[in-house]
């Protein structure tokens, strides 16, 4: 079988396993009782909130780093390695580096919360904040690698990103195999894109939901005109859902063009009030890119009823700030 025009197959999902175990948690899918009578239907939660770092990015960064280590030797990332990211990214990066004794540098634009600055930080990585944008910030990327040697970790434009990330769609296939509908945020790609090469290949008729801010969707964007495109970046309650894909985007707009079935756009207040559902339904403080498929639900009424449906919940790097922005936005 020729290898896929993006580079992921289930054969590299399962090898991003083998490489990745040990590293990262197998993260729970349990079942939400109340949103199950809520919407008449079996909601099943993935809880990738409980990976080390706190979201679903350590699977890909750890996947890529073992693969060069793997492919190139140790040696070959004595300088180091360095990404840009809205913080979720920068801080899997930060701690597979530190498990697989590798330097690492983020660059990181001044949008991005201070919390999660201080949780990279923390894990012993140089922080470098650039610009405005992640666009700003990947300009210090590319000097990191053109002038000191550095190794570029992209967040999601890599198939060995990708493939980490599609561990999970390995996961929801094991632990609930006759799932109707599988929604994710969409950003990057690599999430949903990995997600969707996992179950697409196994279950194709699994119904893969991408859902994206209402402004500044930029793989969105670009798929509706047919090829990647820039789109300015906006504040966001779902801020790890912000930032563009690459104009020179090789892998993810493929991957998600050929895996996604369905999409929906969700306003800050719908994203608002699926983050405070979720804390009093189920307890659990997540931020606003891990509540958008709630909030789809909810915002586009989805006729869901009788349906298993396995929401993403992405990431908690959150600050209580943050929450309680939210919270006043869904006036409660």
């Amino acid at each position: 079988m020729s290898q896929p025009v993006h580079g992921v197959s289930l054969a590299s999902i399962y090898e991003a396993r083998r490489r990745i175990a040990g590293q990262i948690v197998r993260s729970p899918l349990i079942r939400s009782q109340i949103l199950s009578d809520r919407f008449a239907a079996d909601i099943f939660l993935k809880l990738e909130t409980c990976q080390p770092t706190g979201a679903f990015k350590l699977r890909g960064a750890t996947n890529m780093i073992a693969a060069l280590i793997e492919r190139d030797g140790r040696d070959t990332l004595a300088r180091g390695v360095t990404t840009a990211s809205t913080g979720n990214h920068g801080r899997a990066v930060a701690y597979a580096a530190s498990r697989l004794g590798v330097p690492a540098t983020i660059c990181l634009s001044s949008l991005v919360p201070a919390n999660k600055v201080a949780a990279i930080e923390a894990l012993g990585a140089t922080v470098r904040r650039v610009g405005y944008s992640q666009d700003d910030a990947f300009k210090e990327v590319d000097r990191l690698v053109t002038e000191e040697g550095m190794t570029l970790i992209p967040p999601f434009d890599d198939p060995w990103i990708a493939a980490g990330q599609g561990t999970i769609g390995l996961e929801l296939l094991e632990d609930q195999p006759d799932l109707d509908h599988v929604i994710v945020g969409l950003s990057g790609g690599g999430l949903l894109g990995g997600i969707g090469a996992a179950v697409k290949s196994v279950r194709p008729e699994i119904n893969l939901v991408g859902v994206s801010l209402s402004q500044g969707a930029a793989m969105w964007e670009s798929l509706c005109a047919g090829c990647p495109v820039e789109v300015a970046e906006v504040e966001s309650l779902g801020d790890s859902l912000g930032g563009g894909i690459g104009l020179d985007n090789r892998c993810t707009f493929a991957l998600v063009r050929e895996v996604m079935d369905t999409h929906y756009q969700v306003s800050e207040v719908a994203i608002a009030n699926a983050m405070v559902d979720i804390l009093e339904t189920e307890k659990m403080l997540v931020e606003g890119a891990a509540a958008v498929g709630l909030a789809a639900i909810e915002e586009h009424d989805l006729a869901i009823q009788g349906r298993k449906i396995a929401l993403v919940l992405s990431g908690n790097g959150i600050g209580l700030e943050t929450f309680d922005r939210a919270r006043r936005l869904a006036g409660r």
